[in-house]
């Protein structure tokens, strides 16, 4: 179910059950992250994770699911959790393709992901009260954090589903796009971070990942940035980039430090 491919860099990793609208079972869930892990062991240099067919993730597989028995925990988190934990810490720009349903797990592959370009067709919010469940993988945080409180409990409550417009429009991801026009776009952004500074990138990655998991206040983030800064220092990207400035040419970054 779980494509993996390496093309100049670039790893792209494809969600490919069209049928069931790529809705994931733990076996699916332990393919992707071992996706993850090859990826990482090539030394990709950016990533891409998209979705075959009508949708991205319509969230978790649940046909065979008998309630009575399900082992909810362990699927959330023995499986999930560690797979958003390990994508949200990939050590190269991540890049995520959004279209059609959005839901549940696959929002929380949205959020585990660096950058998110939307299709206009895409579906993004929590349906779960029709299955007598909440929402997931994230969804809480990442809805709080930019819809606020009344907002979110409005989408819960109504279980009504966001287009990708009003998804950029709030804040929830980075840039909305013609549904015949995402895929280009968002592999052409990963294309280019891959020629990029990738320390440059995995600084501020990590300078993000910071200020929301760690709430850094002001003086406290510059810092941090001071000492990435000196760190970068030490870089052959940071040299490259220095010179070629100074050589009025075009930097030919390698990624390495």
């Amino acid at each position: 179910m779980i494509d993996l491919s390496i093309r100049d860099d670039v790893a792209h990793v494809v969600l490919n059950a069209p049928d069931r609208l790529n809705a994931l079972d733990g076996a699916a869930i332990a393919e992707l992250d071992a996706a993850y892990v090859a990826a990482e062991a090539a030394g990709v240099r950016a990533l891409v994770l998209r979705g075959e067919g009508r949708a991205f993730c319509a969230g978790r597989d649940i046909a065979g699911v008998d309630p009575r028995s399900d082992d909810v925990m362990g699927f959330l988190g023995g499986l999930v959790t560690p797979l958003l934990t390990r994508m949200a810490a990939f050590p190269a720009p991540t890049f995520a393709l959004a279209h059609g349903a959005c839901l549940g797990v696959g929002l929380g592959l949205l959020i585990a992901t660096d950058v998110v370009y939307v299709a206009d067709t895409a579906k993004i919010g929590s349906p779960f009260a029709n299955l007598g469940a909440t929402l997931d993988s994230g969804g809480h945080a990442l809805f709080v954090e930019r819809l606020g409180a009344h907002r979110t409990l409005d989408l819960i409550y109504s279980g009504r589903l966001m287009s990708g417009a009003e998804a950029v429009a709030a804040g929830l991801f980075s840039q909305v796009f013609p549904a015949d026009e995402v895929q280009a776009a968002t592999e052409a952004a990963a294309a280019h971070a891959a020629t990029g500074a990738t320390q440059a990138f995995l600084a501020s990655k990590e300078l993000v990942r910071a200020l929301r998991d760690d709430r850094l206040g002001l003086w406290e983030s510059i810092a941090a940035e001071n000492r990435a800064q000196a760190a970068l220092c030490a870089t052959a990207d940071y040299r490259e980039g220095f010179a070629a400035f100074q050589a009025k040419r075009r930097p030919a970054f390698t990624g390495r430090g």
